[in-house]
Protein backbone atom coordinates (compact mmCIF):
# COMPACT_ATOMS: atom_id res chain seq x y z
CA UNK A 1 0.00 0.00 0.00
CA UNK A 2 1.15 3.60 -0.94
CA UNK A 3 0.30 6.41 1.87
CA UNK A 4 -2.90 7.05 0.17
CA UNK A 5 -3.90 3.37 0.87
CA UNK A 6 -3.82 2.84 -3.17
CA UNK A 7 -2.12 -0.90 -4.08
CA UNK A 8 1.26 -0.32 -5.62
CA UNK A 9 -0.38 -2.95 -8.51
CA UNK A 10 -3.00 -1.20 -9.60
CA UNK A 11 -0.14 2.09 -9.81
CA UNK A 12 1.62 0.00 -11.81
CA UNK A 13 -1.03 -1.48 -14.02
CA UNK A 14 -1.80 2.50 -14.58
CA UNK A 15 1.52 2.70 -15.17
CA UNK A 16 1.99 -0.28 -18.25
CA UNK A 17 -1.27 0.69 -19.33
CA UNK A 18 0.52 4.33 -20.09
CA UNK A 19 3.70 2.86 -21.24
CA UNK A 20 1.12 0.88 -23.89
CA UNK A 21 -0.61 3.72 -25.24
CA UNK A 22 2.29 6.14 -26.00
CA UNK A 23 4.06 3.07 -27.74
CA UNK A 24 1.21 2.87 -29.70
CA UNK A 25 0.87 6.12 -30.74
CA UNK A 26 4.39 6.33 -31.35
CA UNK A 27 4.16 3.51 -33.55
CA UNK A 28 1.11 4.44 -35.24
CA UNK A 29 2.67 7.90 -36.71
CA UNK A 30 5.68 6.27 -37.25
CA UNK A 31 6.04 3.30 -38.66
CA UNK A 32 3.60 2.62 -42.07
CA UNK A 33 3.57 -0.93 -41.69
CA UNK A 34 2.09 -1.07 -37.88
CA UNK A 35 -0.55 0.92 -39.17
CA UNK A 36 -1.86 -0.15 -42.41
CA UNK A 37 -1.46 -3.55 -40.54
CA UNK A 38 -3.69 -2.15 -37.85
CA UNK A 39 -6.25 -1.45 -40.28
CA UNK A 40 -6.44 -4.26 -42.19
CA UNK A 41 -7.25 -6.50 -39.09
CA UNK A 42 -9.90 -3.66 -38.16
CA UNK A 43 -11.17 -4.48 -41.86
CA UNK A 44 -11.18 -8.33 -41.94
CA UNK A 45 -12.92 -8.38 -38.33
CA UNK A 46 -15.61 -5.82 -39.63
CA UNK A 47 -15.73 -8.24 -42.95
CA UNK A 48 -16.20 -11.51 -40.88
CA UNK A 49 -18.99 -10.00 -38.46
CA UNK A 50 -20.71 -8.56 -41.69
CA UNK A 51 -20.15 -12.40 -42.80
CA UNK A 52 -22.10 -13.66 -40.08
CA UNK A 53 -22.07 -16.62 -38.32
CA UNK A 54 -25.48 -18.57 -39.71
CA UNK A 55 -23.70 -21.58 -40.45
CA UNK A 56 -24.56 -25.52 -39.32
CA UNK A 57 -21.17 -25.69 -37.76
CA UNK A 58 -17.86 -23.95 -37.33
CA UNK A 59 -16.50 -25.91 -39.78
CA UNK A 60 -18.89 -24.45 -42.57
CA UNK A 61 -18.43 -20.91 -41.32
CA UNK A 62 -14.76 -21.42 -41.49
CA UNK A 63 -15.01 -23.21 -44.83
CA UNK A 64 -17.18 -19.94 -45.89
CA UNK A 65 -14.85 -17.78 -44.64
CA UNK A 66 -11.80 -19.24 -46.41
CA UNK A 67 -13.38 -19.53 -49.59
CA UNK A 68 -14.40 -15.38 -49.53
CA UNK A 69 -10.79 -14.79 -48.57
CA UNK A 70 -9.69 -17.13 -51.38
CA UNK A 71 -12.20 -15.44 -53.91
CA UNK A 72 -10.99 -11.67 -53.03
CA UNK A 73 -7.05 -12.28 -53.83
CA UNK A 74 -7.42 -14.46 -56.84
CA UNK A 75 -9.58 -11.05 -57.75
CA UNK A 76 -6.98 -8.72 -56.94
CA UNK A 77 -3.86 -10.83 -58.17
CA UNK A 78 -3.47 -9.09 -60.58
CA UNK A 79 -3.88 -5.70 -59.62
CA UNK A 80 -1.75 -6.57 -56.52
CA UNK A 81 1.00 -7.10 -58.36
CA UNK A 82 0.63 -4.13 -60.41
CA UNK A 83 0.82 -2.28 -57.24
CA UNK A 84 4.15 -3.39 -56.17
CA UNK A 85 5.68 -2.07 -59.24
CA UNK A 86 3.76 1.40 -58.88
CA UNK A 87 5.59 1.72 -55.47
CA UNK A 88 8.64 1.50 -57.34
CA UNK A 89 7.43 3.86 -59.47
CA UNK A 90 6.29 6.22 -56.74
CA UNK A 91 9.47 5.89 -54.45
CA UNK A 92 11.77 7.41 -57.58
CA UNK A 93 9.25 10.65 -57.45
CA UNK A 94 7.16 9.40 -60.53
CA UNK A 95 3.84 7.51 -61.86
CA UNK A 96 2.44 5.59 -64.22
CA UNK A 97 -0.85 6.02 -65.64
CA UNK A 98 -0.48 3.69 -68.42
CA UNK A 99 -0.48 0.66 -66.85
CA UNK A 100 -4.33 -0.38 -66.88
CA UNK A 101 -3.33 0.35 -71.15
CA UNK A 102 -0.33 -1.44 -70.69
CA UNK A 103 -2.43 -4.02 -69.66
CA UNK A 104 -4.63 -4.24 -72.94
CA UNK A 105 -1.59 -4.12 -75.04
CA UNK A 106 0.13 -7.12 -73.61
CA UNK A 107 -2.88 -9.11 -73.02
CA UNK A 108 -4.14 -8.07 -77.20
CA UNK A 109 -1.05 -9.92 -77.91
CA UNK A 110 -0.69 -12.94 -75.59
CA UNK A 111 -4.49 -13.54 -76.91
CA UNK A 112 -3.21 -13.13 -80.76
CA UNK A 113 0.09 -15.87 -80.26
CA UNK A 114 -1.90 -18.07 -78.99
CA UNK A 115 -5.78 -17.75 -80.95
CA UNK A 116 -6.70 -21.03 -82.10
CA UNK A 117 -8.30 -20.26 -85.37
CA UNK A 118 -6.62 -19.87 -88.68
CA UNK A 119 -5.35 -15.82 -87.29
CA UNK A 120 -3.30 -17.33 -84.68
CA UNK A 121 0.37 -16.41 -85.15
CA UNK A 122 1.84 -19.43 -83.72
CA UNK A 123 -0.58 -21.67 -84.99
CA UNK A 124 0.46 -20.41 -88.41
CA UNK A 125 3.78 -22.16 -88.19
CA UNK A 126 2.71 -24.54 -86.28
CA UNK A 127 3.35 -24.20 -82.45
CA UNK A 128 1.05 -25.41 -80.12
CA UNK A 129 0.55 -26.81 -76.82
CA UNK A 130 3.53 -25.69 -74.15
CA UNK A 131 5.99 -24.96 -76.39
CA UNK A 132 3.67 -21.88 -77.43
CA UNK A 133 2.58 -21.62 -74.03
CA UNK A 134 6.56 -20.88 -73.29
CA UNK A 135 7.18 -18.62 -76.53
CA UNK A 136 4.07 -16.72 -75.36
CA UNK A 137 5.17 -15.76 -72.26
CA UNK A 138 8.31 -14.70 -72.92
CA UNK A 139 7.24 -12.65 -76.10
CA UNK A 140 4.66 -10.93 -74.20
CA UNK A 141 6.88 -10.36 -70.91
CA UNK A 142 9.44 -8.56 -73.35
CA UNK A 143 7.14 -6.65 -75.27
CA UNK A 144 6.01 -5.18 -72.08
CA UNK A 145 9.86 -4.46 -71.31
CA UNK A 146 9.83 -2.42 -74.51
CA UNK A 147 6.69 -0.80 -73.40
CA UNK A 148 7.94 0.77 -70.11
CA UNK A 149 11.24 1.05 -71.48
CA UNK A 150 9.70 4.04 -74.00
CA UNK A 151 7.85 5.08 -71.30
CA UNK A 152 10.87 5.57 -69.05
CA UNK A 153 12.98 6.98 -72.30
CA UNK A 154 10.19 9.54 -72.83
CA UNK A 155 10.94 10.03 -69.45
CA UNK A 156 14.17 10.31 -68.96
CA UNK A 157 15.50 11.23 -72.61
CA UNK A 158 12.59 13.42 -73.36
CA UNK A 159 12.97 15.61 -70.22
CA UNK A 160 8.78 14.63 -70.38
CA UNK A 161 7.21 14.72 -66.84
CA UNK A 162 6.13 11.50 -65.63
CA UNK A 163 2.09 12.47 -65.39
CA UNK A 164 2.50 13.82 -68.94
CA UNK A 165 4.40 10.91 -70.40
CA UNK A 166 2.03 8.05 -68.79
CA UNK A 167 -1.17 9.96 -69.37
CA UNK A 168 0.40 9.98 -72.97
CA UNK A 169 1.01 6.40 -73.54
CA UNK A 170 -2.37 5.55 -71.56
CA UNK A 171 -4.30 7.29 -74.81
CA UNK A 172 -1.60 5.97 -77.37
CA UNK A 173 -1.71 2.03 -75.85
CA UNK A 174 -5.53 1.34 -75.53
CA UNK A 175 -6.58 3.56 -78.72
CA UNK A 176 -3.57 1.25 -80.97
CA UNK A 177 -4.68 -1.31 -79.40
CA UNK A 178 -7.98 -1.28 -79.87
CA UNK A 179 -8.10 -0.09 -83.70
CA UNK A 180 -6.17 -3.21 -84.30
CA UNK A 181 -8.66 -5.52 -82.29
CA UNK A 182 -11.95 -4.65 -83.45
CA UNK A 183 -13.86 -6.77 -85.25
CA UNK A 184 -11.41 -9.86 -84.19
CA UNK A 185 -12.13 -12.08 -81.43
CA UNK A 186 -9.48 -14.59 -80.39
CA UNK A 187 -9.48 -17.66 -78.56
CA UNK A 188 -6.81 -19.07 -76.42
CA UNK A 189 -6.62 -22.77 -76.19
CA UNK A 190 -8.32 -24.44 -73.21
CA UNK A 191 -4.78 -25.51 -71.41
CA UNK A 192 -3.19 -22.22 -71.13
CA UNK A 193 -6.10 -21.35 -68.58
CA UNK A 194 -4.55 -23.91 -66.61
CA UNK A 195 -1.91 -21.18 -65.61
CA UNK A 196 -4.19 -19.08 -63.34
CA UNK A 197 -6.96 -22.30 -63.06
CA UNK A 198 -4.52 -24.82 -61.84
CA UNK A 199 -5.95 -26.30 -58.09
CA UNK A 200 -3.78 -26.98 -55.53
CA UNK A 201 -6.03 -29.22 -53.06
CA UNK A 202 -9.56 -27.84 -53.85
CA UNK A 203 -8.35 -24.40 -54.53
CA UNK A 204 -7.24 -22.52 -57.62
CA UNK A 205 -4.90 -19.68 -56.25
CA UNK A 206 -1.71 -19.91 -58.91
CA UNK A 207 -2.88 -15.95 -59.14
CA UNK A 208 -2.22 -15.97 -55.14
CA UNK A 209 0.87 -17.77 -54.97
CA UNK A 210 2.50 -15.17 -58.18
CA UNK A 211 1.89 -12.24 -56.58
CA UNK A 212 3.18 -13.50 -53.34
CA UNK A 213 6.68 -14.51 -55.23
CA UNK A 214 6.92 -11.92 -56.89
CA UNK A 215 6.26 -9.40 -53.43
CA UNK A 216 8.82 -11.31 -51.83
CA UNK A 217 11.46 -10.81 -54.44
CA UNK A 218 10.44 -7.15 -55.24
CA UNK A 219 10.63 -6.55 -51.04
CA UNK A 220 14.35 -8.25 -51.25
CA UNK A 221 15.17 -5.86 -54.32
CA UNK A 222 14.21 -2.73 -52.26
CA UNK A 223 15.62 -3.74 -49.30
CA UNK A 224 19.09 -5.68 -49.79
CA UNK A 225 20.07 -4.24 -52.88
CA UNK A 226 22.18 -1.04 -54.82
CA UNK A 227 19.07 -1.11 -57.16
CA UNK A 228 16.72 -0.74 -54.16
CA UNK A 229 18.67 1.67 -52.35
CA UNK A 230 19.33 3.71 -55.77
CA UNK A 231 15.26 4.32 -55.86
CA UNK A 232 15.06 5.66 -52.48
CA UNK A 233 18.30 8.07 -53.12
CA UNK A 234 16.19 9.28 -56.31
CA UNK A 235 13.58 9.62 -54.80
CA UNK A 236 14.57 11.32 -52.11
CA UNK A 237 16.73 13.72 -53.76
CA UNK A 238 17.79 13.69 -57.09
CA UNK A 239 20.68 16.02 -57.13
CA UNK A 240 22.33 14.70 -54.30
CA UNK A 241 21.90 11.38 -55.74
CA UNK A 242 23.62 12.57 -58.63
CA UNK A 243 26.53 14.11 -56.87
CA UNK A 244 27.04 11.05 -55.39
CA UNK A 245 27.82 8.67 -58.34
CA UNK A 246 24.18 7.39 -59.07
CA UNK A 247 22.65 7.28 -62.66
CA UNK A 248 19.26 8.86 -62.30
CA UNK A 249 18.15 8.64 -65.81
CA UNK A 250 19.38 4.39 -65.48
CA UNK A 251 17.11 3.93 -62.52
CA UNK A 252 14.21 5.56 -63.24
CA UNK A 253 14.59 4.02 -66.69
CA UNK A 254 15.08 0.10 -65.10
CA UNK A 255 11.94 1.35 -62.82
CA UNK A 256 9.38 1.74 -65.97
CA UNK A 257 10.82 -0.89 -67.65
CA UNK A 258 10.35 -3.27 -64.58
CA UNK A 259 6.45 -1.32 -64.56
CA UNK A 260 6.16 -3.10 -67.93
CA UNK A 261 6.95 -6.41 -66.97
CA UNK A 262 5.25 -6.89 -64.03
CA UNK A 263 1.69 -4.86 -65.86
CA UNK A 264 2.33 -8.15 -68.66
CA UNK A 265 2.52 -10.78 -66.23
CA UNK A 266 -0.82 -8.88 -64.85
CA UNK A 267 -2.33 -9.74 -67.96
CA UNK A 268 -0.97 -13.34 -69.12
CA UNK A 269 -2.29 -14.02 -65.64
CA UNK A 270 -5.84 -12.50 -66.28
CA UNK A 271 -6.14 -13.90 -69.98
CA UNK A 272 -5.33 -17.15 -68.48
CA UNK A 273 -7.81 -16.75 -65.39
CA UNK A 274 -11.17 -15.51 -67.76
CA UNK A 275 -10.05 -16.82 -71.75
CA UNK A 276 -10.84 -13.54 -72.54
CA UNK A 277 -10.06 -9.80 -72.69
CA UNK A 278 -12.41 -6.85 -73.13
CA UNK A 279 -9.74 -4.29 -74.97
CA UNK A 280 -12.12 -1.17 -74.23
CA UNK A 281 -12.80 -1.24 -70.55
CA UNK A 282 -9.82 -3.83 -69.38
CA UNK A 283 -7.74 -2.12 -67.13
CA UNK A 284 -9.54 1.18 -66.54
CA UNK A 285 -9.01 1.87 -63.16
CA UNK A 286 -6.51 -0.06 -62.46
CA UNK A 287 -3.71 2.55 -62.04
CA UNK A 288 -6.18 4.06 -59.39
CA UNK A 289 -6.36 0.79 -57.57
CA UNK A 290 -2.20 0.04 -57.87
CA UNK A 291 -2.14 3.86 -56.62
CA UNK A 292 -4.19 3.84 -53.49
CA UNK A 293 -2.60 0.21 -52.75
CA UNK A 294 0.64 2.08 -52.43
CA UNK A 295 -0.33 5.12 -51.09
CA UNK A 296 -2.90 3.14 -48.30
CA UNK A 297 0.91 1.02 -47.67
CA UNK A 298 2.91 3.34 -46.62
CA UNK A 299 4.93 4.92 -49.78
CA UNK A 300 5.54 8.99 -49.88
CA UNK A 301 3.83 10.65 -53.54
CA UNK A 302 7.11 12.58 -52.92
CA UNK A 303 8.85 9.73 -53.39
CA UNK A 304 12.36 8.77 -51.28
CA UNK A 305 9.67 6.32 -49.01
CA UNK A 306 7.98 3.16 -49.72
CA UNK A 307 7.30 -0.48 -48.27
CA UNK A 308 6.62 -3.18 -50.30
CA UNK A 309 4.80 -5.31 -47.57
CA UNK A 310 3.24 -2.09 -46.85
CA UNK A 311 1.77 -1.88 -50.59
CA UNK A 312 0.56 -5.54 -50.35
CA UNK A 313 -1.51 -5.04 -46.80
CA UNK A 314 -2.69 -1.56 -48.81
CA UNK A 315 -4.37 -3.55 -51.63
CA UNK A 316 -5.54 -6.09 -49.29
CA UNK A 317 -7.46 -3.25 -47.64
CA UNK A 318 -8.78 -2.20 -50.84
CA UNK A 319 -9.80 -5.37 -51.83
CA UNK A 320 -11.64 -6.15 -48.44
CA UNK A 321 -13.32 -2.59 -48.58
CA UNK A 322 -14.75 -3.53 -52.22
CA UNK A 323 -16.43 -6.48 -50.53
CA UNK A 324 -17.65 -5.11 -47.54
CA UNK A 325 -19.34 -2.04 -50.29
CA UNK A 326 -20.49 -5.07 -52.13
CA UNK A 327 -22.15 -6.94 -48.91
CA UNK A 328 -23.41 -3.57 -47.59
CA UNK A 329 -25.38 -3.02 -51.54
CA UNK A 330 -23.57 0.11 -51.94
CA UNK A 331 -24.12 1.19 -55.53
CA UNK A 332 -21.44 0.57 -57.51
CA UNK A 333 -20.84 4.44 -58.91
CA UNK A 334 -20.38 5.60 -55.13
CA UNK A 335 -17.61 2.91 -53.92
CA UNK A 336 -14.75 4.63 -56.40
CA UNK A 337 -15.54 7.99 -53.80
CA UNK A 338 -15.03 5.55 -50.49
CA UNK A 339 -11.47 4.27 -52.28
CA UNK A 340 -11.01 8.27 -52.94
CA UNK A 341 -11.68 9.12 -49.42
CA UNK A 342 -8.99 6.35 -48.32
CA UNK A 343 -6.37 7.08 -50.55
CA UNK A 344 -6.95 11.11 -49.61
CA UNK A 345 -6.96 10.46 -45.68
CA UNK A 346 -3.64 8.27 -46.32
CA UNK A 347 -2.17 11.13 -47.82
CA UNK A 348 -3.12 13.46 -45.30
CA UNK A 349 -2.26 11.19 -42.57
CA UNK A 350 1.26 10.68 -44.20
CA UNK A 351 3.87 12.96 -41.95
CA UNK A 352 6.45 15.11 -43.75
CA UNK A 353 10.27 14.07 -43.31
CA UNK A 354 11.65 16.54 -40.85
CA UNK A 355 14.67 18.47 -42.26
CA UNK A 356 17.98 18.79 -40.42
Amino acid sequence: MNKRGTPMMENASVKNSRYFFVWFKHKWVNDPIFSTAIALIIMIILQTLVLGFDYHSFGEWFQSWINNWINILRNNAGVGIIALGMTLVIMTGGIDLAVGSTLVATGALTMILLDTGTKGILGMIGMTGFPAFVVTILLVVFFGYLLGSLVGVTITKGNVPPFIATLGAMMIFRSVTQHFMQGYNPKVPVEFLQIASFKLGNYMIMPIIYWAIIAYILYYVSKRTTFGRHIIAVGSNERAAKLSGVNVNKVKLRVYALMGVLVSIAAIIQVSRIGSMDFSNAGRGMEMDAIAAAVVGGTSMMGGRGFILGTVYGMLIIAVMNNLLNLFGVPPFLREAFKGLIVIGAVLLQRKEKTS
